[in-house]
Order: C-alpha cells, then structure tokens, then sequence
C-alpha cells in the first residue's frame, strides 16, 4: 500500500522557510505570529512524522555515544542486554531494545529511559 503525498515537498519546504522567518523574529507565544508558528510546526512534524519518519536506531546512536564516552565495550551491555550476539544486534540495528533491556540499561548505566526508546 503506498501513501500519497496530500501537500508536495514545494509546501512543505515553503512552510519550513516561513518556520525560518518566524523565528528570526521570536514572536510572544499568544501572538498571532506565535501561533502562526506553533501551527505550522505542528503540521510540519506531523508531516515528517508521515514522509520522514527517524528509523529506531536513535537510541542505539545514542547507547554507542554513551558506550564511547565511558570506554565501555560490547561485553560491558551484556548484564543490560543479555548474550553477546544479542548485544551485537542491537548495536548493528538488527533488532530492537526490548522494554527489558531498556530498564535494564537505564538503571544499571544511569540513563534517562526516554533516550532508549
């Protein structure tokens, strides 16, 4: 089943200039400038949400930012995470952290829980 298009990336990058414009002039959030603004950020969320969509590998960018920083290694997830073929799946984007594996990680490395989801 393929989606199409109700507005066309002309409107769409038209909307992200006028987004642009917005800003630069920072305008009071009950304005109707602001709320000009907030409408169309709203909708071009929505938008992206739809033809843009961020893969899952997100928190996985980020465990491996975390992972750098505190020189952990592979083997260093696997009490979070489970074996070590599993830890290397997570990391390559083959699969997804699980709710498990997320507690898991959250609490044994201190990270916020909305980053791993």
């Amino acid at each position: 089943m393929t989606t199409e298009k109700v507005y066309d990336e002309e409107a769409y990058e038209l909307a992200l200039k006028k987004i642009r414009q917005l800003i630069r002039q920072n305008p009071a959030a009950n304005s109707a400038e602001g709320k000009e603004l907030e409408m169309l950020v709203t909708l071009v969320e929505a938008y992206e949400e739809i033809y843009y969509p961020l893969p899952f590998t997100e928190p996985i960018m980020y465990l491996k930012s975390v992972m750098e920083e505190r020189n952990l290694k592979q083997t260093d997830l696997i009490p979070f995470i489970g074996t070590k073929s599993e830890v290397s799946k997570i990391l390559n984007g083959k699969r997804e952290l699980t709710i498990s594996m997320i507690r898991n990680l959250a609490k044994g490395l201190h990270l916020p829980v909305q980053r791993l989801v």
